[in-house]
């Protein structure tokens, strides 16, 4: 082991212990780096599980059409995905708003209608089903999302009242429209506060019916098969789908709220950078005041005949090994809290906001987390340099002692 390294070893690590200077850079570091795991998986989390379930609920790509799709624009759109080897399956989908009356209590929830057996190869709805059954599903009847049902009082089986746009429109033809009466046939659940309080899902007769489509619809849900690229399915879509057609990928479909999410997430991760500065910045002070304070051992190393670069090594790698450390420190605890992080926030949640609270201001009822290896390589490269250039200082002023004053120094 060359004496540079063995010395700084020896430094850091008196008689085999940790210092308590070694400990409390560790920590600095450590803590740093926790933090940046921490939040960057936390946010990756919130895009990855919204990113999920918009893929559930909507498939990767959807054509959507300006104006209703008829039979025969319906046809020419069809050609197109049938000729993609790319697409997996796909199915027509009727979008809208409508008011749901339950018992005096009203809401205004949105609405789409789909054709079960077409559906069910594109968007795995059974996965979320947690009363009733999609078997049951009819022209008329509905499923409703968790929370709508439990704001409107209804179970599987009970009846409700379902107003439209359409009404609005017989009235100003001085013609009445009774609200049609449907049944629950099932209640879902996807684990997304906004989904689960706003969401009704019906056959596409009744949503045709509802909205006097007669027998056009909105657009196509389209799943991808494993491995393709959906920003290059897209594109090619666009390139030969009928004018008045478009595709749009998940992403584009949310890409006002992708847009926020993801300036949150490296707005975070840059604020949280600066503690592993301020870590880093404590090294370069521990480090300096070591300098002063053993410069007549340094003046007689140079005096034996270590060479400066020797002298600047040794304090470069009390920095790399501060860093090294406090990196596997930082990610050591970081995981951890990842691990127990719903038991954390649960914790908070219960002495401050109530876990009701959270949930309806963050929409989730647990706390989600993806780790991107991208991101841990990044936050280990970061925390590694910063704490490395955190010892050049004090090497590059180490080295420039001369042997003779080093010496005479009291």
């Amino acid at each position: 082991m060359p004496w540079p390294v063995y010395l700084a070893l020896k430094q850091l690590f008196p008689t085999g212990r940790v210092s308590f200077f070694t400990l409390i850079s560790f920590l600095g570091v450590g803590l740093g780096v926790a933090l940046m795991l921490v939040s960057t998986s936390v946010m990756g989390g919130f895009g990855y599980q919204i990113q999920r379930m918009i893929i559930d609920t909507q498939g990767e790509i959807q054509i959507k059409a300006h104006a209703p799709l008829a039979e025969t624009k319906a046809a020419a759109v069809e050609k197109v995905l049938v000729r993609s080897a790319a697409i997996d399956a796909f199915a027509p989908f009727a979008a809208g708003v409508v008011m749901l009356e339950h018992d005096s209590k009203p809401a205004f929830p949105l609405i789409q209608g789909f054709n079960y057996e077409q559906m069910r190869r594109v968007i795995p709805l059974e996965r979320y089903l947690t009363d009733g059954s999609l078997d049951d599903l009819d022209d008329d009847s509905v499923i409703l999302s968790s929370i709508l049902a439990s704001s409107l009082g209804v179970r599987v089986g009970d009846t409700v009242s379902v107003y439209s746009p359409l009404m609005m429109e017989r009235i100003k033809r001085n013609e009445v429209l009774l609200p049609r009466e449907v049944r629950v046939a099932g209640i879902f659940h996807i684990g997304h506060q906004q989904l689960d309080s706003s969401t009704v899902l019906c056959s596409l007769r009744l949503m045709q019916d509802l909205y006097g489509l007669k027998q056009s619809f909105h657009g196509y849900n389209v799943r991808l098969k494993p491995g393709a690229n959906i920003d290059t399915v897209a594109t090619a879509l666009n390139n030969e789908l009928p004018p008045g057609t478009s595709a749009l990928t998940w992403f584009e479909s949310n890409a006002d709220f992708q847009a926020v999410l993801s300036f949150e997430r490296n707005m975070i991760f840059f604020l949280l950078t600066f503690i592993i500065i301020v870590a880093a910045f404590s090294i370069t002070s521990s480090l300096l005041i070591a300098v002063v304070r053993k410069t007549r051992e340094i003046g007689l190393l140079a005096a034996m005949g270590g060479r400066a670069r020797d002298v600047a090594l040794c304090f470069c790698t009390q920095g790399l090994v501060i860093g090294t450390g406090g990196t596997l420190l930082g990610l050591a605890m970081g995981f951890t809290l990842l691990y127990f992080r719903n038991d954390v926030v649960h914790l908070i949640a219960r002495f401050t906001m109530g876990q009701d609270a959270f949930e309806h201001f963050y929409q989730f009822s647990s706390l989600p987390a993806y780790t991107k290896p991208k991101d841990v390589i990044i936050i280990v490269v970061f925390s590694l340099v910063a704490s490395m250039l955190a010892g050049l200082f004090p090497a590059w002023r180490a080295a420039r002692l001369k042997p003779v004053e080093a010496l005479r120094s009291e």
